[in-house]
């Protein structure tokens, strides 16, 4: 164990994809499964040249990819300022609150079909969609932030008759980005599934979500196997894409 602990990150990595593709290859030959059912990971490769060599592939990954940007964007655009309201303003909180809870207990795979219906544009229903599913992480952490600065601090602003707007760029705005960012991390994955599922409710020919579709209807699991990796490849760039952001933001602050 203490071996493993001073392996390079890269090499811990490498080690545990190969212990997976590993498993997975034993898993489909001892339990003699059909490839129908559970594909091994050479079939799910051979896959995944092929729809990379005729185009499919980085067509409905570029798709997916513009409407998730979008939608992560919006979401914090939206999600930051109300959550600097709520936050600073109790009377905000006790009118906006319960409808902002409530809402979290609506299934996004319910609101998507409605927005369908609203929103002419199928890109734009779809991009609202993964802004929807990235607002919330982002409104509460931005709350919990704010909320964390300590009262002396604050008093210490006032002493200094700092005004409204150096106080939130010196004292609130450094105090809330930690778990701002840590939030914007749970957005960026959940971003993912948003654009997904607006691409499930309103599939129109594009998108990996129209491409998992497919593949489903037409039984090949193999491609089923090859969007569900590209997926989370995708979900894993955005965290790390965060992460190196937070590392910059970050420097005074001491990152574990």
């Amino acid at each position: 164990m203490a071996t493993l602990r001073r392996l390079p990150a890269g090499v811990s990595i490498a080690l545990s994809m190969a212990l997976l593709l590993l498993g997975w290859q034993m898993l489909t030959q001892w339990g003699d499964y059909d490839s129908f059912i559970l594909p091994g990971p050479g079939d799910v490769a051979r896959q995944f040249v092929l729809v990379l060599q005729d185009g499919r592939l980085p067509k409905h990954t570029l798709i997916t990819i513009s409407e998730v940007i979008p939608g992560l964007l919006i979401g914090i655009l939206v999600a930051a300022p109300l959550g600097y309201l709520l936050a600073k303003s109790p009377l905000a909180e006790r009118l906006i609150s319960p409808y902002l809870i409530a809402s979290q207990a609506i299934p996004i795979i319910a609101i998507a079909p409605l927005l369908t219906i609203w929103i002419s544009s199928t890109y734009w229903s779809r991009v609202t969609v993964a802004a929807l599913v990235v607002f919330f992480p982002i409104l509460v952490n931005m709350v919990a932030g704010l909320r964390s600065v300590p009262t002396e601090l604050y008093e210490l602003m006032y002493s200094l008759r700092a005004t409204r707007r150096q106080i939130f760029l010196k004292l609130e705005l450094p105090a809330a980005l930690p778990i701002l960012l840590a939030g914007l991390k749970v957005g960026a994955t959940l971003s993912v599934i948003g654009a997904l599922v607006g691409e499930f409710v309103q599939p129109k020919n594009a998108g990996l979500g129209f491409l998992l579709v497919t593949a489903r209807y037409q039984f090949k699991t193999d491609l089923v196997f090859v969007v569900l990796i590209t997926l989370c490849a995708l979900a894993l760039s955005l965290y790390g894409l965060v992460a190196l952001l937070e590392r910059r933001l970050l420097r005074w602050q001491t990152i574990t």
